[in-house]
């Protein structure tokens, strides 16, 4: 079992920035790879960006891309998401999820919900005028 816990979300204006972190807990933590996903009402979850579980890949989706940045630091368990230049259209519950990395055979496999076996609570981000 992995616990994952969310932080960071908030309320803020469009161009502003946040960094969500994923905090783990359980199993080793570089067993997985981890991913945010995001969920805005009435649609579904969606990918945002993953990273291996060394952190030697990386994928963003490309609606975030040259905005977003996922990184991770294995000696604290814990997993970040930097959003700069933050729109409208970004305002959803965030998630992270873990992938065990037996299952990761690509650096594309990481985009797929599917792939994630356990979720965080998620975190509200809202970005309005």
């Amino acid at each position: 079992q992995v616990q994952l816990v969310e932080s960071g979300g908030g309320l803020v204006q469009p161009g502003d920035s946040l960094r969500l972190s994923c905090t783990a807990s359980g199993r080793t933590f570089s067993s997985y790879a981890m991913g945010w996903f995001r969920q805005a009402p009435g649609k579904e979850r969606e990918f945002v960006a993953a990273i291996s579980w060394s952190g030697g890949s990386i994928l963003h989706a490309d609606s975030v891309k040259g905005r977003f940045t996922i990184s991770r630091d294995n000696p604290k368990n814990t997993g970040y998401l930097q959003m700069n230049s933050l729109k409208p259209e970004d305002t959803a519950v965030y998630y992270c999820g873990a992938a065990p990395r037996t299952t990761i055979p690509t650096v594309q496999a990481m985009g797929a919900l599917a792939r994630y076996q356990y979720w965080g609570q998620g975190t509200q981000v809202t970005v309005s005028s």
